[in-house]
């Protein structure tokens, strides 16, 4: 067994939780964005911003390319990439919560945009055919995975020969922090 996927239910639970408790977290994420950016932003997806950079900016996005954000939370990477892909491309938005997804929903519905879905599902297991994206993209969402590796391998999976990976996210080492710091909940969804 990869060392990985140890308790990977309890990490699921303790971010959940840590999310769900959330009340209106006034964007943290947005100071990775340009103003020119969050132009007719809906206020919900700027709230929910909980990223640590910006993807979109660096995937290289182009007209009619199918996209897939990994942990999309209030769905303001969704929004963005859905901008560059335009009216021709697609943009996936999948996370865990529910309460997230909804957001997500009435940002794009706000936005006028209709190339968007949502799914429900877990990073490491998203239900889409292989080979089936230009482009991957998460903000700040693949260290909330007990499975790590098999985030990044379920990433390969859906992206077409050449596609691109593009990923936000913090590290750590974990031979540098006492077991108290590694198990604290905020480790996980903070």
């Amino acid at each position: 067994m990869s060392k990985d996927l140890m308790f990977k239910d309890e990490i699921q639970a303790l971010v959940r939780d840590a999310y769900e408790k959330l009340d209106e977290p006034n964007g943290p994420g947005l100071r990775c964005y340009e103003k020119s950016q969050l132009a007719g932003i809906p206020t919900v997806a700027g709230h929910w911003s909980l990223g640590v950079g910006n993807p979109v900016r660096h995937a290289r996005l182009a007209p009619g390319d199918a996209v897939v954000d990994l942990g999309c939370g209030g769905g303001l990477d969704v929004l963005l990439a859905a901008r560059n892909v335009g009216p021709s491309g697609r943009v996936v938005g999948v996370d865990l919560l529910d309460s997230m997804l909804e957001r997500g929903r009435r940002a794009a519905s706000e936005a006028g945009l209709t190339q968007i879905d949502f799914l429900r599902s877990e990073m490491e297991s998203v239900p889409l055919p292989d080979h089936s994206v230009d482009s991957v993209i998460s903000n700040g969402s693949f260290n909330l995975s007990a499975r790590k590796s098999r985030v990044m391998a379920e990433a390969f999976r859906l992206l077409k020969p050449g596609g691109r990976l593009c990923v936000s996210d913090l590290t750590i080492s974990e031979d540098e922090l006492p077991p108290e710091i590694l198990t604290h909940p905020s480790a996980w969804a903070g």
